[in-house]
């Protein structure tokens, strides 16, 4: 099918920017189960730790106002022998308190190496250049599983001058360490003592986990797999760990075709980007679109008194108010109304963004618009 024609120069229209989720014509496709499901228990695990990062330029924490990056300096320092006065409080300017945060991956085994991101909790303007010093990792469990250090790779960057005046792109008080720590702990996976493989969707569909459960059944016999719900399989396996992996790498290669994604609009008020499904449809329908414009204008005036009179020049409001109406346009969708002519439509008529998204909220109020709209 032809793309919706887009508006020549000279017709008054203003064409909507519109994603479309999948072209129209377009055959169903497979994919691969592993696109599809996730095994059931293989998951990674969310580490966070705390540190300090120092070597900076003087972007640092200002220790007046985040003492806590003092008291994580001497703590360090009582750590080498080294005492700090009770009475004396360090002006720091080149360290910054940070977290660090992590993703462990599963069957990840200690000595290997996984990324670290570093955020600045404190006041400091950069993290830029600097070296994070050797932090622990903690999971949720409150145990260590990594050790993180290392210099701190920095997006953004930011400057300012005496008088006030700054400059920033993107976020310097943030940054990345590749490779920046190492694996201490492994996380014990359920994944060798299971006599059952779990497959769990990544979209829950009846029909993908029919025509999963069919495949492999097809593939390697009746029984080795069986639905348990709308988003779960169950797959019989070998019991031996080193068939279980083979088997496992099998299944996930088999070619499926997923279920038709359900028909959904959906709209992002903040940035005016409306994405429609192909399988979106409209009943029988009247819309009238146009837009209201109210100009204010004001131009004082001065009132001045006639000569040698006791009246003083004074400055007299004047206001001007002025509504008018622009567009006005009218359009009809027949029963049953594809993608391909809403948005031909909308076009037509010159919506812009926020137009169309009053246009679909008021299509679904009045029962005419036969998708599930989302607002985010």
């Amino acid at each position: 099918m032809a793309a919706p024609r887009v508006p020549r120069r000279g017709e008054g229209a203003k064409c909507v920017a519109i994603a479309l989720l999948a072209l129209l014509a377009t055959p169903a496709h497979a994919d691969k189960i592993r696109d599809l499901a996730s095994v059931g228990g293989v998951r990674s695990n969310q580490l966070i730790g705390y540190g300090l990062v120092v070597g900076l330029d003087g972007s640092g924490d200002q220790t007046t106002q985040a003492p806590f990056t003092t008291q994580s300096l001497e703590n360090m320092l009582q750590q080498f022998g080294i005492n700090v006065p009770t009475n004396v409080r360090p002006q720091l300017k080149n360290a910054a308190a940070v977290t660090i945060t992590a993703e462990l991956p599963p069957f990840a085994k200690p000595g290997q190496t996984i990324d670290v991101t570093v955020a600045s909790i404190g006041n400091a303007k950069s993290i830029r250049g600097g070296e994070l010093l050797m932090s622990p990792l903690r999971g949720a469990d409150g145990a260590v599983y990594a050790v993180a250090q290392g210099s701190v790779v920095v997006g953004g960057i930011s400057a300012s001058g005496k008088s006030g005046s700054s400059v920033q792109k993107n976020i310097s008080a943030s940054g990345r360490i590749p490779n920046g720590a190492t694996v201490e702990r492994s996380v014990a996976s359920a994944f060798a003592a299971s006599d059952d493989l779990r497959l769990n969707l990544n979209a829950p569909d009846f029909t993908t986990v029919s025509r999963i459960v069919s495949t492999i059944n097809r593939t390697y016999g009746a029984g080795t797999a069986r639905a348990v719900d709308g988003g779960t399989v169950d797959v019989r396996v070998p019991q031996d760990p080193t068939q279980k992996v083979a088997w496992l790498g099998t299944i996930q290669d088999l070619d499926v075709t997923p279920g038709a994604p359900p028909a959904r609009v959906v709209v992002n008020s903040r940035t005016g980007t409306v994405v429609i499904g192909s399988d979106v449809r409209v009943s029988a329908a009247a819309v009238a679109h146009g837009a209201i414009q109210v100009t204010i204008g004001e131009q004082p005036l001065v009132s001045q008194p006639a000569p040698f009179s006791n009246g003083q020049t004074a400055v007299v409001p004047s206001s001007s108010v002025q509504v008018s109406e622009e567009g006005g346009h009218m359009f009809k969708f027949g029963p049953g109304v594809s993608l391909d002519a809403i948005v031909r439509a909308v076009n037509q008529v010159g919506a812009s963004p926020s137009d169309l998204i009053s246009i679909l909220q008021a299509l679904k109020q009045a029962g005419a618009l036969h998708a599930d709209l989302v607002v985010i």
